[in-house]
């Protein structure tokens, strides 16, 4: 049984491939203004354009690209919030569900602007059918388009042609067409054959349902088919309903899941093969991949034979465990489709699940806060590709003073100003996670009555460390998903997260495209044949060993608290 789904799993790695390729070199089209399949929508476009008073023509240099992206952000977030706090109020509410508090409110609006989708709420109870579409959706169409508009920046940064002396292109343009060209007409399809294979797509209330024992059930739907498409595309994660992927209703069948992984990976992968042709250097997006094939496979592979192996503390009550660790998985899908599933959700930052990573046994949480820390192997939409340009100056870095030359990277020579952004960037994405955990764990240890009073851990000890650090791990890389043994609405946890989202989205953007704009405003100097050259074998393998040092050592120690720690008592209990 297992050799069978680990093939169909490979299979659906590779038709995601084959998607992948055309999809990126389309991307290419559309963004170089080149003859593309949908240039039917630039009336659309320029109406768009004229009521909102943008000129799309005119060049925006790095500092007016960031200038333009974040206000229209906090155009958003505002709105986000304001529908939130009256959505009790107001219209498209079947069920009656409340408004939200201000941190709920906050905390729900900086996720999805963010693309992380952390989720404190269930979206049965704590969202209406109006902001589930007006707030969530909207949010995960805009914030998926941003990305990406600040990965095509950072690439128009390297290219050798730029688009002006200065510019990184037009910010509004560069959104519209992403939203028209890109995301909208794949979310269309995706979002038909979810609806075909029985995904609900209506606004009305919730069915009573009266069971054979004569219990009665309030079952809830609502318009899931219009959110799941752009929820998996986007690299967003945000569940229509509570259990997300693991419900029936978002994914009713094995054709679903398969939809579901493809359409996870299919824009990340797209985006590496439209680095290759926008920069007309395809050995290098070939590098690129490779790259992130494998750490795919490193996060993946391990997690997936964890959990084939099963839990011992049901081998030692004499259960047949033959089938791996069950708890906490969908029965419909099994254990190797589960495990396979949050592999690549935890590199990618979808964060979207079919098991609760509660259940999972501890050293599967270590490679799931791997692949979230480093955010590299593939990555988000856009912003995967940022952490990747972010690990490449520092291997460039680090290879140019291993043979003694000035690094550089496609011809521009990185120095100062560079290194102490990436310097910023790797930082913080390092400690700002661990200073985060470190506070709720003070607060959790301090706190007059500890747990019984903050009610936050239902599995305490080493497993309750985990289960803070992965929130804070998670919160940061945009991921979203959570251990979910965790009372996370409340004050602290509402602000804090927020606090740390903003920060994992906003400060690499910020940094990567100020490189591009510092690099694109550098001579090009024609690489010499002492240059280092990064298509190769040589240099990949490069990469790819530091970054997962350079990552494995920064959580290392944490680690050893957390998931290893529990690992061996629960050897040892078994054991006794």
């Amino acid at each position: 049984m297992i050799i069978p789904t680990v093939t169909v799993n490979c299979i659906i790695f590779l038709l995601a491939v084959l998607l992948a390729w055309p999809l990126g070199r389309y991307m290419s089209n559309v963004y170089q203004e080149q003859r593309s399949l949908l240039d039917f929508f630039q009336p659309m476009e320029d109406w768009i354009y004229r009521a909102c008073k943008v000129n799309a023509k005119a060049e925006m240099n790095w500092k007016q690209y960031l200038s333009a992206f974040f206000i229209i952000n906090a155009v958003w977030l505002v709105w986000a919030i304001l529908l939130l706090l009256f959505q009790g109020q107001l219209w498209l509410n079947p069920a009656h569900n409340p408004s939200m508090s201000w941190s709920l409110a906050l905390n729900s609006a900086v996720s999805f602007l963010t693309s992380t989708n952390l989720q404190h709420y269930s979206g049965e109870t704590g969202a209406t059918y109006l902001t589930q579409l007006a707030v969530f959706t909207f949010l995960q169409f805009v914030s998926a388009a941003s990305s990406l508009c600040a990965g095509l920046a950072v690439v128009r940064g390297l290219s050798r042609t730029p688009v002006s002396r200065f510019g990184l292109g037009n910010f509004y343009q560069d959104f519209v067409r992403s939203f028209t060209r890109i995301l909208l007409p794949l979310c269309i399809i995706a979002g038909a054959l979810f609806a075909f294979r029985g995904v609900p797509a209506t606004l009305k209330g919730p069915y009573a349902i009266h069971s054979l024992q004569g219990d009665s059930l309030q079952v809830a739907t609502g318009p899931a088919a219009v959110m799941l498409p752009i929820k998996e595309l986007g690299s967003n994660g945000g569940g229509f309903f509570g259990a997300n992927d693991a419900h029936p209703f978002e994914n009713p069948d094995f054709f679903t899941f398969v939809l579901h992984c493809i359409c996870v990976l299919l824009l990340p992968m797209a985006f590496v093969y439209f680095i290759g042709y926008y920069l007309k250097n395809r050995k290098f997006s070939r590098m690129m991949f490779a790259v992130m094939t494998a750490g795919l496979l490193i996060i993946t592979i391990p997690i997936i034979c964890q959990e084939i192996k099963g839990n011992p503390a049901i081998t030692a009550m004499g259960i047949n465990n033959s089938s791996g660790n069950m708890e906490g998985k969908e029965v419909r899908l099994g254990g190797i489709n589960s495990a396979f599933y949050s592999g690549i959700n935890s590199c990618i930052p979808a964060g979207t699940i079919t098991g609760m990573h509660d259940s999972y046994m501890p050293l599967s949480g270590i490679f799931m806060l791997c692949g979230m820390q480093i955010d590299a192997f593939f990555g988000g939409l856009g912003t995967g590709w940022i952490n990747f340009f972010i690990c490449l100056i520092i291997a460039l870095f680090i290879g140019s003073l291993m043979i003694g030359r000035t690094p550089e990277l496609f011809g521009k020579k990185i120095e100062i100003k560079e290194m102490q952004w990436v310097v910023v960037i790797s930082v913080c994405q390092m400690l700002l996670p661990l200073l985060f955990a470190a506070i709720a764990v003070y607060t959790y240890v301090h706190y007059p009555g500890s747990n019984a009073s903050l009610g936050w851990l239902t599995n305490p000890g080493p497993h309750g460390f985990t289960t803070m650090l992965y929130e804070y791990v998670s919160s940061y890389a945009g991921n979203g998903s959570g251990f979910e043994g965790l009372g996370d609405n409340t004050v602290f946890w509402n602000t804090t997260t927020a606090i740390v989202m903003l920060a994992g989205r906003f400060l690499p953007i910020a940094g990567a495209v100020a490189i591009a704009g510092s690099l694109q405003k550098k001579k090009y100097a024609p690489p010499s044949s002492g240059s280092l050259k990064i298509e190769g074998f040589t240099f990949g393998s490069f990469l790819f060993v530091l970054i997962i040092i350079v990552n494995s050592l920064s959580l290392f120690i944490v680690y050893m608290f957390g998931p290893v720690t529990e690992h061996f008592l629960l050897s040892i209990t078994n054991c006794t």
